[in-house]
């Protein structure tokens, strides 16, 4: 059985994007997949963070993981696994300064102060690298952003395994979701859906009431144009192709589909419909992550346990590689 690892930031409340481009996925390969699913909160420290609010953070998510169907044995955080931190460290050894220099997201994240920005912040692809080889999974769920990371996690992998002249680590395949949907911001159909967004209006939020998911539909930005028939007539409209998007990917119909359906329409109606059928899916999650909620010393319960099998798994691989470069044991 294919070993499969993937990791979330509890840096917010999962977003409609989360949901769709991750967390539903995650559910389906658990099934025939040995998964190993992570709160990455020592990434979180690569970005401004308050300790209050990561530790609550970090159960929020755990709580919407849960409510969402995720095997609570697969979930853990990263922090309770050394694994991570000690293999992490010996691949920003084997990592080359020009791998890192080539890595977009750090640009993008950095912007123009990258000066002021922590070391962290830089190396955390190889700390990426080592959440996944640390179980030598062979298998990650990834989007187009998160593709040179993958790259990366194999060159230093191919690196390690040369330089030790061993086979150890094993080739990363990446996981692309048959039906993955790039979620934009309602208020701005250019920007994906972000956790960090000022405007709460920009998101639905996995412990959004109905009442929230519906209000935020409602006021989500279009245009004043009618829906088209066609996909060529979302050229240009972001807006509206952002929301056909959403109602695609949560009903399991083709955009084609979806705009045979409402094409003609105005966006009252259809807005209507979206926000009922989101409604439908999303407001049992939260409900039931709102009860996990009230109950945090379970929610401590399952990351403590899942990190005990994360860390049956994670150690000897960890242990070996430490032997394979030197350290005395």
């Amino acid at each position: 059985m294919q070993r499969v690892f993937s990791g979330i930031q509890p840096t917010g409340i999962p977003h409609l994007g989360n949901y769709l481009g991750a967390i539903r996925n995650w559910v389906t390969l658990q099934k025939d997949h040995d998964c190993l699913f992570c709160l990455v909160d020592m990434h979180s420290l690569t970005m401004p963070w308050t300790p209050e609010a990561l530790r609550e953070q970090t159960l929020g998510t755990t709580a919407c993981l849960l409510a969402s169907g995720i095997d609570p044995t697969r979930l853990y955080n990263q922090s309770a696994v050394s694994a991570h931190a000690r293999l992490g460290w010996i691949f920003n050894c084997v990592s080359r300064l020009g791998w890192l220099n080539r890595m977009t997201q750090f640009k993008d994240k950095a912007g123009k102060n990258r000066e002021n920005h922590s070391a962290g912040l830089y190396v955390y692809p190889n700390l990426m690298a080592a959440d996944i080889l640390a179980f030598h999974a062979t298998r990650v769920p990834v989007g187009d952003d998160q593709r040179q990371h993958l790259e990366l996690a194999n060159d230093i992998a191919q690196k390690f395994n040369h330089d030790m002249g061993v086979e150890f680590f094993p080739q990363i395949e990446g996981l692309i979701p048959p039906n993955a949907a790039r979620v934009m911001s309602l208020r701005d159909g250019s920007k994906k859906m972000s956790k960090s967004d000022p405007s709460a209006q920009s998101r639905i939020v996995l412990n959004d009431t109905a009442d929230d998911i519906a209000l935020k539909i409602r006021r989500a930005r279009t245009d004043s144009e009618p829906l088209p028939s066609e996909e060529a007539g979302l050229e240009g409209r972001p807006e509206a192709r952002n929301l056909i998007t959403i109602y695609a990917a949560m009903s399991d119909k083709s955009m084609a589909d979806v705009l045979s359906e409402f094409g003609g329409q105005g966006f009252g109606s259809f807005k209507q419909s979206l926000a009922d059928l989101l409604v439908e899916t999303l407001a049992p999650v939260a409900n039931e992550a709102r009860h996990l909620l009230d109950d945090k010393e379970h929610l401590l319960q399952v990351l403590r346990k899942g990190a005990e099998r994360a860390r049956a798994v994670s150690d000897p691989i960890v242990d070996e590689a430490e032997r394979l470069v030197g350290f005395l044991r």
